[in-house]
């Protein structure tokens, strides 16, 4: 159902940290145009945790308007409380998402059989189809594989997908057999999509195409395509780009990065996060410089 480069979309705040709406509208034009198979507002990348739940459906609700059917939305809906997840999926459907990107419950740490379970209450609310977002770094909740493939048997046209961001690529491979070769295997973290591409991923949702979509959709349709080498030169002129945007706290580092390759673009962030430090900066600079983006 969904392949490709998938940007995590940044979202534009003001100096006032207000929603920069044209310049959102902006940056979705210039996504689509560069090739991006599909667009994440309200991700982990677009500062979700700060938003306010009018706030969130505004911008998906704007993602869908500016996309205008040319490629799917995913909008970001997950919640650690499964009655705010419902609501969130029934937004996310009521706005016109193609899909829900969904974490499962955080700082609680449920059991497996409460990840089953607040997920199956998900389902059989509403019947948007949901990317799965498996990120136990953040969450410190671990989809187990078994848990994975008993909500894909139970509910196949609900659970499509996963954006795995586990770093852990064995479970590229323990999950295509588990849950079939229907369910997409999307990658997580840009650093190794190369290498789950090749375990059986169909493409990335990716903090680096906010500031390269081009290169990244190049990359991912080379793969596609067959041509390992031009992949891996692709991958091995990003992959400096992929590091730098995560040396300092995220979305820091690619908001900097968004600020040299689209100057005047509205980069500010909502406290806790921060602008990103000197070293960082640096380290953005050259991987931009190396990659030829800016």
């Amino acid at each position: 159902m969904f392949s490709g480069s998938i940007p995590a979309l940044v979202t534009p705040f003001d100096g006032d940290g207000r929603f920069a709406e044209a310049a959102y509208r902006d940056l979705i034009d210039w996504q689509i145009a560069e090739g991006s198979a599909a667009l994440v507002p309200c991700g982990t990348t677009g500062e979700a945790a700060t938003l306010t739940a009018d706030e969130q459906f505004h911008i998906v609700r704007l993602c869908v308007d500016q996309a205008a059917g040319r490629v799917p939305v995913i909008a970001g809906a997950g919640s650690n409380d499964t009655r705010v997840a419902i609501q969130n999926i029934a937004a996310a459907k009521a706005v016109g998402a193609d899909a829900a990107l969904m974490v499962p419950p955080y700082y609680n740490r449920p059991s497996q059989e409460g990840i089953f379970q607040h997920f199956k209450a998900v389902a059989e609310s509403c019947d948007l189809p949901v990317v799965l977002y498996n990120v136990p770094g953040r969450t410190v909740t671990d989809i187990a594989v078994e848990t994975m493939a008993r909500l894909v048997a139970a509910f196949p046209a609900s659970f499509v997908a996963v954006k795995d961001a586990t770093g852990n690529l064995a479970r590229v491979t323990q999950q295509r057999l588990a849950c079939g070769a229907g369910f997409a295997q999307i990658s997580g973290n840009d650093e190794t999509a190369l290498a789950f591409n090749a375990m059986g991923g169909v493409g990335c949702i990716s903090v680096t195409a906010n500031v390269a979509p081009r290169l990244c959709a190049d990359f991912q349709a080379a793969w596609a395509a067959g041509d390992r080498a031009e992949a891996l030169r692709l991958h091995d002129l990003l992959f400096p780009l992929h590091l730098a945007m995560f040396t300092d706290a995220s979305p820091g580092p690619v908001k900097y990065a968004m600020s040299r390759v689209r100057p005047g673009f509205p980069t500010a962030l909502r406290l806790p996060m921060t602008w990103p430090g000197e070293a960082s900066r640096a380290a953005v600079d050259a991987a931009l410089e190396g990659a030829g983006v800016a």
